[in-house]
């Protein structure tokens, strides 16, 4: 048997990739067509893509648990940042806007999905680029939508999280906006995507196994008119999740 798992590893990573190429195509499609012949709104768009991110995840052996309940209005969600699969955990329950560094537009495919269906996009190494996506996440808050982000800035294999950027938290003390933190707690560190490991072979490596395990925990909606509490109350209940046995 142990001569053959190795072959079962390959030809279970040769189906995913095929599968996550083919049916994201298939939705980026479906989202296309619709807006030019039923002139779906925004809305429309990412209930696909939720139906997208629901189906893709499964179909590549993620299993999720989750506590608590994903947000349905206007407000920020903040959470600790593992993996690439981040926003698509989130993205599978929440039509909301998640920000993501630029570099994903250039990715095949994904990239033209994910403006079709709602991003926002980060240069993380200007400021002007910091400033314009925290207007435009107040922005699309106002329209009436929730906003993802990582405050970590990175991916971190630490066992709480690295230190919050702050200034998301002030768009949502200034607003009045609810910040809405959610703990990413995956089963196994080997999932984390982290230090010079590149996409394609931490996804070869991790999607060969079986299954993949993550619990999804949704806090309470926090609002303050002081910014610095609003980050340190997020991060100490992420921290507080994460740190559970």
């Amino acid at each position: 048997m142990r001569l053959f798992l190795p072959i079962v590893k390959s030809l279970r990573l040769a189906w995913r990739l095929i599968f996550f190429l083919c049916y994201t195509t298939y939705i980026v499609t479906e989202i296309r067509l619709k807006k030019a012949l039923l002139n779906i709104d925004l809305r429309g768009a990412m209930r696909v893509r939720r139906r997208w991110a629901r189906t893709l995840l499964h179909g590549v052996g993620v299993r999720i648990a989750e506590t608590g309940t994903p947000p349905d209005f206007p407000c920020i969600i903040v959470s600790n940042h593992r993996s690439y699969l981040d926003p698509i955990l989130l993205l599978r329950r929440i039509d909301g806007f998640p920000v993501a560094k630029a570099e994903l537009s250039k990715w095949p495919v994904i990239g033209k999905g994910a403006q079709l269906a709602g991003i926002l996009y980060l240069q993380r190494e200007q400021q002007g680029s910091r400033m314009q996506t925290l207007r435009q996440m107040e922005e699309k808050i106002k329209d009436g939508f929730p906003v993802i982000i990582y405050p970590e800035g990175t991916t971190s294999g630490l066992a709480g999280t690295l230190p919050f950027k702050k200034g998301v938290f002030q768009v949502a003390a200034r607003t009045g906006t609810p910040v809405v933190p959610v703990a990413l707690c995956f089963a196994d560190a080997r999932d984390f995507w982290v230090g010079d490991e590149g996409f394609l072979s931490h996804a070869g490596r991790r999607f060969r196994e079986k299954e993949l395990h993550v619990e999804l925990r949704y806090g309470p909606a926090l609002q303050s008119a002081e910014a610095e509490k609003l980050m340190e109350d997020a991060r100490n209940w992420i921290e507080a999740q994460l740190l559970q046995p």
